[in-house]
């Protein structure tokens, strides 16, 4: 995959947070950021993956077994 360089603005503090915890890890920031990047886009896209499937599911509905058809009445479901 081709890499593009970029420019990113960072509050002081967490610029020296995120610089800790590259090392840390033994990481460079760029390479942290980097994975931190591609995980948040990995993620958003199964969230709309599984958000297409329920779409689809719910237009689909679901099977009760009535074939479409109810045998009970508004009557019968709310007698006392």
């Amino acid at each position: 995959m081709e890499r593009r360089n970029i420019t990113l603005s960072l509050p002081e503090e967490v610029l020296r947070k995120a610089r800790h915890l590259a090392v840390e890890r033994r990481r460079s920031l760029s390479g942290l950021l980097a994975d931190y990047m591609e995980r948040i886009v990995d993620e958003d896209r199964k969230v709309a993956a599984a958000a297409g499937r329920m779409e689809r599911r719910l237009k689909k509905g679901a099977n009760l077994g009535t074939r479409g058809r109810a045998s009970w009445t508004r009557d019968d479901l709310h007698e006392r």
